[in-house]
């Protein structure tokens, strides 16, 4: 049953209102979340399909450096030892990620540290020249100069343009303004100290975040304002910040992903939970094998069948799911404008990548909310 008021509506289940929720209630405060979608948990939510748990909007892997943020999600739910250990393929050719030594020789056969320098120096020199000592002026420019052709070519080109639907000629440098090379034989994704999946999956960190705390799901903040605006005294707004001003300004642009999941009759499809296919052609960005995110080793043969999704970056639109903010110029001083009438508010609190307008990983998530006083 819902109390009649409460001291915070949070808008919106997802990480951000869920850790705010938390935290509210262990600070002796009432909330009710309510989420327009039919489950709690945002984008990081499960859904179990042969017994294996499918993140349903895309890969979402828990890495960090802060021990109190690690020791927080830890305390809600134990967290497995996955590595993010992704592959790309290029046209059939299989590439280790992030650069680094495999990838290097993979690509050119090198076997020191000092050949692959040596390589990626040649080829660095060979794009810095043909700036002729201009900076560089959009994504292609930039990642040539950082990593020469070759890999240019190869591994972020084609990815590059089907994630944003542009031409690099035509994608802002700043984009990728450094990319991480290293000189190591590790395929470990993240520098972070600690990295993990939820043990039983992400839905078991929500439900931990937001046991006794109310909640509503199917249900549209927007389509009875009035009535959630005056349930509580404070509002938490995780959604999108133009819609919360109603577009007075404009739409900000986002784009989005499509996924085509398929459930097949093997044990172990791809034999890795990621890879990226980094050439123009295939339509799909990347292939998510989920078991691989909680089954190790000979345990991946213990369920005949596995579930893959298969991604498609595409332009957002009504009705689709906004994914990822274009901090391009246009859109960032777009949310300018949105953020200074945001900073007026007294009784609202805008929080997460909607709200803000800014891609966040899960981990800053949560430090954030950490700050906030509740």
């Amino acid at each position: 049953m819902l109390t009649n008021h409460y001291d915070y509506l949070i808008v919106g289940s997802g990480l951000f209102g869920a850790t705010f929720a938390y935290r509210a209630k262990q600070a002796g405060r009432t909330c009710l979340v309510i989420d327009k979608r039919p489950h709690l948990g945002g984008n990081v939510y499960c859904e179990q399909v042969e017994g294996i748990n499918v993140h349903k909007y895309g890969a979402h892997i828990f890495h960090t450096n802060n021990k109190q943020v690690w020791d927080f999600v830890n305390g809600i739910v134990p967290f497995n030892r996955y590595t993010n250990c992704p592959v790309a393929n290029y046209k059939g050719e299989l590439y280790n990620l992030p650069f680094n030594m495999n990838t290097f020789h993979q690509m050119w056969g090198v076997v020191t540290p000092a050949e692959a320098e040596a390589k990626i120096a040649e080829q660095r020199a060979a794009a810095l020249a043909a700036l002729n000592g201009r900076e560089p002026q959009n994504l292609e420019e930039q990642a040539l100069c950082l990593v020469g052709r070759d890999i240019y070519e190869k591994l972020i080109k084609g990815y590059t343009e089907k994630q944003w639907g542009r031409p690099c000629a035509e994608l802002p440098a700043f984009i990728i303004r450094r990319l991480p090379v290293r000189m190591v034989y590790n395929n470990n994704y993240f520098n972070d100290a600690y990295q993990g999946i939820p043990i039983g999956g992400y839905n078991r960190l929500i439900e931990g975040l937001l046991e006794g705390v109310d909640t509503q799901v199917n249900t549209d903040f927007f389509a009875d304002r009035e009535k959630w605006e005056a349930v509580a005294d404070k509002i938490v707004f995780t959604g999108k910040i133009d819609e919360y001003y109603n577009y007075c300004f404009g739409k900000l642009d986002y784009r989005t992903v499509r996924f085509e999941t398929e459930t097949i009759d093997t044990a172990n499809y791809q034999g890795n939970a990621v890879i990226n296919y980094t050439d123009r052609e295939t339509p799909y960005t990347r292939v998510i094998e989920h078991k691989h995110f909680e089954s190790f080793g000979q345990a991946v043969y213990d369920n005949p069948k596995t579930i893959i999704s298969r991604e498609y970056s595409t332009e957002w639109q009504d009705g689709m799911e906004p994914f990822y903010p274009i901090n391009d110029d246009k859109n960032s001083a777009l949310y300018e404008q949105y953020k200074q009438l945001a900073d007026q508010e007294t009784n609202v609190i805008f929080g997460g990548r909607l709200a803000e307008y800014k891609y966040y990983d899960m981990a800053p998530i949560i430090e954030k909310v950490m700050t906030l006083s509740v």
